[in-house]
């Protein structure tokens, strides 16, 4: 694949800082599920409120981030967010050793971490094209995903490790450094960001700012269809995941450290996605690309909720982590590239707060829908009900012109 982003001192920078924070991320998820499930005992419905906590922030003030970043620099976001996810992760351990912590600080810790993480996440994506030219969007975003899935491979069996070694509460507090790290790496980026003109700021100019950001997206002939196809992703994916915790531990009667060696096959499928992202979005076009992406999942899934309770089962989980993280992997860095190459640069901010803002509602309603059907019908019953999700996701891309999208910047 080409390296024409990595031949970018300031991406390389950035990579750097997103790479660290997403092991941290990857350590601390583990963390916190054996922490909800095992040391907190949270019904399945719980898991669901505690897991729904942190996308809240997105349905609530997702929107409004994105209205901010197109009008603010967006690397000093980014340094301060990472700043202070870093603070309230601290509390998550403070709290345990005052022997305080309960399954309403957990959510209320995340709830904050989440509204951070709204918008370090839209400056995230927004910055990336101030950083490359639109030619390199696909390979940095494919390099980007690379990162991201070496810390999903390491991290959780290393997550898995240290929660064995200190306990779920005190690993949490590496995911604090991490961000410390990405706090740093961050503010050493060198990028020339322009002086914005000032703005109106009056509740009816930002709702006007909004409504043009989501009508930029959903009147779009390519985007609309990715957002839609995205946002039910994200409700099955959220439905699958508050399913699959308890699923693993308690009903496949795996430990901490094995549940965190499965997680990691999700890792290691995202890796190989990524490093294939590039060809297959060139050979098939973005559109293509996506479309192998998403309809690996319902095959995944489908597999991990006929997994008896055995040693064949764990070894299905495995190979199915594998392939659900492979269609992420190619599906991530075309999505995403696609979708930036299209946007004009005024209109990033909005665009990308928009479609994330409603992913993640989707995704706390899917978290909430999952913990209830897990609660009165079975774990299985929710992965059942995850998969149907991920078939409609597939249809949407299916059945809309974004099948046929290619990458450049024209006017798709």
């Amino acid at each position: 694949m080409s390296d024409e982003a990595m031949r970018i001192p300031a991406f390389i920078r950035y990579w750097t800082a997103s790479a660290t924070g997403s092991l941290g991320t990857a350590l601390s998820t583990v963390a916190i599920q054996v922490l909800v499930v095992e040391v907190l005992v949270a019904t399945p419905a719980e898991v669901g409120v505690v897991n729904a906590a942190r996308v809240l922030p997105y349905a609530l003030f997702g929107v409004f981030a994105g209205v901010l970043i197109d009008r603010v620099r967006r690397k000093p976001l980014l340094v301060w967010s990472n700043a202070a996810q870093a603070v309230v992760l601290l509390a998550i351990p403070t709290l345990w050793l005052t022997d305080m912590l309960s399954l309403l600080m957990v959510a209320g810790v995340l709830f904050v971490v989440g509204a951070l993480s709204v918008l370090e996440v839209a400056a995230r994506q927004s910055f990336i094209p101030r950083l490359v030219p639109r030619s390199a969007l696909l390979s940095a975003n494919a390099r980007i995903d690379q990162g991201d899935t070496v810390a999903l491979t390491s991290g959780p069996a290393l997550g898995g490790g240290l929660v064995a070694l200190v306990g779920a509460p005190l690993t949490v507090l590496v995911d604090a450094v991490t961000c410390v790290l990405g706090a740093v790496m961050n503010a050493r980026v060198r990028v020339d960001e322009p002086a914005l003109p000032r703005r109106p700021s009056a509740p009816s100019d930002v709702v006007r700012d909004i409504a043009d950001g989501v009508a930029f997206v959903y009147r779009h002939r390519t985007v609309a269809p990715h957002a839609v196809s995205t946002h039910v992703w994200f409700a099955g994916n959220a439905v699958a995941v508050t399913a699959f915790a308890p699923f693993a531990l308690r009903e496949m009667g795996l430990g901490a450290v094995a549940y965190g060696i499965l997680l990691a096959f999700t890792g290691v499928g995202g890796l190989i996605g990524s490093l294939l992202a590039v060809r297959a979005g060139r050979r098939l076009g973005a559109g293509g690309a996506m479309v192998l992406g998403v309809v690996v999942a319902p095959v995944a899934w489908g597999a991990t909720a006929l997994s008896p309770p055995t040693m064949l089962g764990v070894i299905a989980l495995g190979a199915a982590q594998l392939v659900a993280g492979f269609g992420m992997g190619v599906e991530n860095a075309n999505s995403l590239g696609y979708r930036q190459a299209v946007t004009p640069d005024e209109m990033q901010g909005r665009m990308n707060a928009t479609i994330r803002s409603v992913n993640r509602t989707c995704a706390v309603v899917g978290a909430l829908t999952g913990g209830l059907v897990a609660q009165l019908l079975g774990l299985r019953s929710a992965l059942w009900v995850a998969v149907a999700l991920f078939v409609v996701a597939t249809a949407v891309v299916l059945c809309s012109p974004l099948r046929s999208a290619r990458h450049h910047a024209g006017t798709d």
